[in-house]
């Protein structure tokens, strides 16, 4: 990985390209982030960068996390990330990861937790046909119909899609598009939509199939 980046979900909006055509574009703050640990192969046994954005007060910091910020000499952050990039060596503690490390046309994952969205059926969960709704079905279309046989294994294999908890877990979208980067606001206009309700956190890396796309 070459470079990495936290960021705040905006929301989504729509700019034109040089030949007119409408793209639908989800706006990211990212950054400024603040390198608040550096990790060795010597000392830690791989080599690593972690990232701090939004600062918050520092009167809600505990002491481990103050004394944590007080070493790399930073404000207190509210997110912390760890990126593995190739070339480690040239960041230090204390260093600012801007928006500007990104351009117009590369080529991004971006990593975020999906929206929630409570205790969902498993048409809705996992898009299941609905039962016939006529020859004595009775009212149950939208149920799941058999779980497995009852004689052999006479269980439910684990796995099996049910019902249950829709959402709130952590989604990666790849091969994104990064059409536009403000500099000036720490503004980046990736193509497309990206898992996350407004003012969720992302994390924005470089895409790990770019040259396979």
């Amino acid at each position: 990985m070459k470079k990495g980046i936290i960021g705040k979900k905006i929301g989504m909006t729509q700019i034109f390209d040089e030949q007119g055509r409408v793209i639908p574009v989800t706006v990211v703050e990212a950054g400024p982030c603040a390198v608040t640990q550096k990790k060795t192969v010597e000392n830690d046994g791989y080599a690593s960068v972690q990232l701090g954005f939004g600062d918050m007060k520092a009167e809600k910091v505990n002491k481990p996390m103050k004394g944590h910020f007080d070493k790399a000499g930073t404000a207190p952050k509210k997110t912390l990330r760890e990126f593995r990039f190739d070339d480690v060596d040239s960041y230090n503690v204390g260093d600012l990861v801007k928006a500007d490390i990104f351009a117009a046309g590369d080529k991004i994952d971006v990593t975020a937790v999906s929206k929630g969205k409570g205790y969902a059926g498993v048409i809705k969960r996992w898009n299941f046909h609905r039962l016939k709704e006529s020859h004595g079905t009775g009212p149950i279309t939208r149920m799941g119909g058999s779980n497995g046989c009852n004689s052999d294994p006479s269980r439910v294999f684990p796995g099996k899609k049910m019902a249950g908890h829709l959402g709130a877990e952590q989604v990666t979208v790849q091969n994104l598009t990064v059409v536009k980067v403000d500099v000036e606001n720490n503004l980046i206009a990736i193509k497309g939509a990206v898992p996350g309700p407004n003012g969720g956190i992302v994390v924005i890396r470089d895409s790990v199939k770019a040259a396979k796309a």
